[in-house]
């Protein structure tokens, strides 16, 4: 009598990973503000506060994911991140008693450099880019039973990064367009896993590092020549998407938009005038598109905008037209 083979395990819902995840995460608030005197046109846009997650972004539902979903080496995971991943990979390690290796390139911030050590993992700072410090990574892995964890092409990432959508569809129920950054895309898989067609899902990505942009006229993820002098380059600037978000990506997105690095800074300064929030120039990334009346909401539309991140040093407004602590704000 033959043997019979096991099923194989049902791969886990976002529901799982949520439940999963969830002691571990904050359900970050959703603020509602006016944009008229930017675009023209009177619009309520509701914005995700994901900078207000623990170790201040959203990749720590991605660093949960991985370190609870996956079998986890004595020796611990190694992440190569702009910051934020490996600041939430560095949180995540902390809080499940993992010993973590961050590596990170030299353009990343001091204020997250800061904030992986301060959560106890090795850090390795080194290359000029993020591709630089995932190589570095790559090869220190290598010699070592560690798992990578992966700053958006995993599975469990973007499972990870789809509990946004999830409490989203609770926070906002009637949303119809959701506007999210994109570096590598594990953000906008997360929510295209999430969402599918049922919202108008929106890019955003900086117009030196438009690999979302390039990848869409090629049909495929190509190499894309990133500025990493570019003001969110530590945040939104691998020299491609992924190959694993292109293809979650690819079927539902609505549309894909880049902004200059003058209309990040710009709605950098109108987050903090108009609701004294700081985020990081590729937090303020989707929002910019809104502000900058790249994307224009139709009348009565309702759009949600996540701002991803808030890993920053204390920033001066004061050289940026509407950034005076004085300028009028809005409600």
């Amino acid at each position: 009598m033959s043997a019979s083979l096991a099923a194989p395990a049902p791969s886990p819902t976002v529901a799982d990973v949520y439940a999963a995840i969830r002691p571990h995460i904050r359900r970050t608030p959703v603020i509602e503000v006016q944009v008229e005197r930017f675009t023209g046109r009177p619009a309520t846009v509701s914005l995700k506060l994901e900078l207000l997650q623990h170790s201040g972004s959203f990749k720590v539902r991605g660093a949960f994911a991985n370190l609870m979903l996956r079998p986890v080496p004595a020796d611990g995971v190694v992440a190569a991140s702009g910051g934020n991943h490996g600041a939430a990979v560095a949180y995540a390690a902390q809080r499940l008693g993992v010993p973590a290796a961050i590596f990170v390139p030299r353009i990343s911030s001091s204020a997250k450099v800061e904030r992986i050590r301060s959560y106890g993992a090795d850090l390795v700072v080194t290359g000029d880019s993020y591709a630089d410090a995932l190589a570095a990574s790559q090869a220190w892995a290598a010699e070592r039973e560690v798992m990578s964890v992966h700053a958006f092409d995993q599975a469990e990432t973007i499972l990870g990064q789809a509990t946004v959508g999830a409490e989203l569809g609770e926070q906002v129920a009637d949303a119809e367009t959701v506007i999210a950054p994109v570096g590598g895309g594990g953000l906008l898989a997360g929510l295209a896993t999430w969402y599918g067609r049922r919202v108008r899902l929106v890019g955003v990505e900086p117009l030196n590092a438009a690999t979302l942009t390039h990848a869409l006229a090629a049909g495929m993820p190509v190499d894309v020549d990133v500025d990493s002098s570019g003001v969110a380059a530590d945040a939104l600037a691998p020299r491609r998407i992924g190959e694993m978000t292109f293809e979650v990506i690819h079927p539902v997105i609505a549309r894909s938009i880049v902004v200059s690095d003058e209309d990040i800074r710009a709605a950098q300064a109108w987050l903090w005038a108009t609701a004294r929030v700081v985020a990081e120039p590729g937090g303020a990334t989707a929002l910019a598109a809104v502000l900058s009346g790249a994307y224009a909401p139709r009348d009565d539309e309702r759009v949600v905008v996540v701002v991803s991140g808030g890993n920053t040093t204390a920033v001066s407004f004061d050289s940026i037209p509407g950034a005076s602590p004085h300028a009028p704000v809005g409600r």
